[in-house]
């Protein structure tokens, strides 16, 4: 029998699977490109899907009842949307939207279910992922409380960059004020203190990297930590 053919740029869950696990799963992984800002799942709703991103970021809002939003975690490639599903809970506990748009294989959920249920190399690979996405939504939490909106900015966009295989990104004041938790004002004031240091070029609903080291030394130390997380999941 052929190997089912893989992405040519990998979902590192997937690509952590042995040959025969991947196999197993290829026939119910169905690629879909998903649009900016699309909601792929409602605080308190369904979960008839994973997704397994590629090329795309997807953010995690905790939506407060006045009506606003804040990012408490993302998933790229790295990993799975999706998690509760594995831990035995259908509905979602977060509003998941499209920030940056791209490709996406996903899985029924029940499939996943199957799969998890196993005890296999997914199963590690998914524990090892929440624990990590654990660790991401409460450092993110200490963040948003601690440090200035520089660092978190500075912070914010290398989780991004990461993610997003571009030094291009369209970003408008009103979507990285809903990701930092602060005012559009202060999210204006700390580009414009990124920019005055080079690291970054800013204008209305766009962000350029220019020095990745330099954002790097401005950042916090949320960004290191959670990182680090994320590179024990598949190591």
């Amino acid at each position: 029998m052929h190997e089912a053919p893989r992405p040519s740029t990998e979902n590192h869950i997937l690509a952590a699977l042995p040959p025969e696990d991947y196999e197993r799963l290829a026939s119910h992984l169905e690629p879909v490109k998903l649009s900016l800002g699309q909601i792929l799942y409602e605080a308190g709703g369904d979960m008839e899907y994973v997704y397994f991103p590629i090329n795309m970021m997807i953010s995690l809002l905790s939506q407060m009842t006045d009506g606003g939003s804040v990012e408490v975690g993302l998933v790229g490639f790295e990993g799975m949307l999706g998690i509760p599903l594995v831990l035995g809970v259908d509905k979602s506990p977060h509003q998941a939207m499209v920030q940056i748009p791209g490709g996406v294989l996903r899985m029924k959920a029940e499939v996943v279910r199957r799969e998890f249920g196993r005890g296999g190399v997914l199963s590690g690979l998914l524990l090892r992922f929440t624990q990590a996405m654990i660790l991401q939504i409460s450092q993110v939490a200490a963040c948003n409380r601690v440090h200035t909106v520089e660092e978190r900015l500075a912070r914010w966009l290398l989780m991004t960059h990461d993610r997003a295989g571009s030094d291009e990104l369209e970003l408008t004041q009103e979507f990285l004020a809903m990701m930092l938790g602060c005012r559009r004002a202060g999210v204006t004031s700390a580009a414009i203190t990124l920019q005055g240091v080079g690291v970054i070029r800013y204008s209305r609903g766009h962000i350029t990297i220019l020095d990745r080291p330099g954002l790097e030394d401005l950042a916090c130390e949320c960004y290191r930590i959670v990182k680090a997380e994320f590179d024990r999941v598949t190591a």
